[in-house]
């Protein structure tokens, strides 16, 4: 009776783990946790029609209509201007989860993502079939990429009254704040994905990096408790974070997780949704946000198999506590020992300058300006130089009018630097347009600014012994003995 007894008990543990087997088997095994494919599903499903982080709602509409066939659309209200705020939403899963872009309307980073992601959700045939089955299955997305058209018209943070809708989930005064809240109540999602874009002056404590990704699981009250909806926030993230280690190793940042009660992250983790916040920073050459955009789409598809295979379980709360903090010690160009003149005299000061993305209209352009000077040892700069011995100088406006910027090129600027000019005047001028020539282009009756103190332009030169041996330009260093390529933007009028 014994061996009989054990046989059987052997025999239902065999038919026991087959039964397991079996069901396991369901669960298509995917691949999203490795890097190449992530690269590989981002190169073949980027959307073309996206060249570049200015596009407005009109540019959106076509690319959602798109999608119409795998997704189904839906109008959830209007902006305050009018404009249609719509999702888009995939998956026949009982995992929701709802991801949610531009609240602030130059922040459109996560926006191309998403767009790319669409793509690949809608894809099929191919090597990610069984990934895409796998997330259908499971999971149940919401998607609304613009929250504040009227903000991605003019390309400015904030609504057309004005008003940050990250500060506006409670009050609910602008009708966008309404929409997310709305939107949030009726889906009821488990997970949620708040994506920003944030200064590419945020680096990773410590460090002369950039954090071009930073994180955080929202807190839900003051005192910051940690409870199963803010702790599968941030494994996931913790997951994400691996992915972005073997890509851009050490460009991860964490937010301070300080309790705003007038944010949609905390306010949303307090409903009882996993939040877990992206923002967008700064790469080395990327200033149209291009790789970091690809970057958005591989953490996005990497996190919602995770959500989709509940292997975020597999991290730790220590492992995200680990994560470098954000700090904000990062400027465009840092100066060294610059001589400045005070009252006839010369002292030896750090300029530490940064660039400026500003909007005007249709118009864009890079104004640069010292941000802080003195002892900056503290700072890193994303361009440092040694100006020991280099005596700040000022610079001259070229006499003659030219008739347009084409009768200017970059070796003909370069020789008016060296002559002493840093800025030239042209006549006939279209507003708005850029140009890449090394020095300040100015229509007739327009003047440049010039200094060495906090807030002012910098456009200056460092000369030794009375000879100009550097040129600042609108905060670009140029070397007038070894000029290099630069790219400029500038108004020309």
């Amino acid at each position: 009776m014994k061996v009989n007894s054990k046989l059987s008990i052997s025999f239902f543990l065999l038919f026991l783990v087959l039964i397991l087997s079996c069901k396991t088997a369901k669960m298509p095994v995917s691949s999203a946790s490795n890097v190449s494919t992530l690269e590989s599903a981002f190169s073949k499903f980027k959307e073309p029609a996206i060249t570049h982080r200015r596009f407005k709602h009109a540019d959106l509409q076509p690319l959602i209509q798109k999608h119409s066939g795998a997704f189904e659309i839906t109008k959830l209200g209007e902006s305050v201007e009018g404009r249609s705020i719509s999702s888009l939403d995939w998956g026949d899963g009982k995992t929701k989860v709802m991801l949610w872009s531009q609240m602030h309307g130059n922040e459109s980073t996560a926006t191309m993502a998403l767009f790319d992601l669409f793509n690949f959700l809608e894809g099929n045939g191919d090597e990610f079939d069984d990934l895409r089955t796998l997330l259908k299955s499971q999971l149940d997305l919401k998607f609304i990429p613009m929250i504040n058209p009227d903000g991605a018209e003019q390309f400015k943070r904030r609504n057309a009254i004005d008003i940050d809708l990250n500060r506006d989930a409670i009050s609910q005064i602008s009708p966008e704040a309404i929409i997310l809240k709305g939107a949030r109540d009726d889906f009821e999602p488990e997970f949620g994905f708040n994506l920003h874009d944030q200064q590419t002056y945020y680096n990773a404590s410590g460090t002369p990096k950039q954090a071009t990704i930073s994180v955080l699981a929202p807190a839900y009250n003051y005192d910051t408790d940690v409870n199963a909806v803010r702790t599968r926030a941030m494994q996931t993230i913790v997951g994400m974070n691996e992915i972005l280690q073997e890509v851009v190793p050490g460009h991860v940042g964490k937010y301070d997780d300080a309790f705003e009660p007038r944010a949609f992250g905390d306010n949303i983790t307090k409903w009882g949704t996993s939040t877990i916040l992206i923002e967008s920073g700064g790469y080395p050459n990327d200033p149209d946000k291009q790789y970091i955009r690809q970057l958005n789409f591989m953490i996005i598809l990497n996190a919602l198999e995770q959500i989709a295979t509940k292997s975020y379980e597999q991290y730790t709360i220590e492992e995200y506590f680990a994560i470098p903090d954000n700090d904000l010690q990062l400027v465009d160009l840092l100066l060294n020992e610059v001589q400045v003149p005070v009252n006839g005299k010369y002292f030896p000061v750090d300029l530490g300058i940064r660039r400026r993305d500003i909007t005007a209209g249709e118009t864009y352009y890079m104004s640069a300006s010292v941000d802080d000077l003195g002892d900056l040892q503290v700072y890193f700069g994303l361009e440092e130089f040694d100006a020991s011995g280099l005596n700040y100088a000022e610079g001259k406006v070229y006499a003659s009018e030219f008739e347009s910027v084409s009768m200017l090129d970059e070796a003909k600027a370069i020789e008016l630097l060296k002559q002493g000019y840093l800025a030239v005047k042209v006549k006939n001028g279209a507003k708005g347009d850029l140009h890449n020539l090394p020095i300040l282009v100015l229509k007739s009756t327009e003047t440049f600014s010039s200094g060495w103190r906090t807030g002012e332009g910098t456009n200056f030169f460092l000369e030794k012994d009375g000879v100009r041996k550097y040129a600042v330009v609108n905060g670009y260093l140029i070397d007038l003995e070894h000029p290099k390529d630069q790219e400029f933007k500038q108004r020309i009028y």
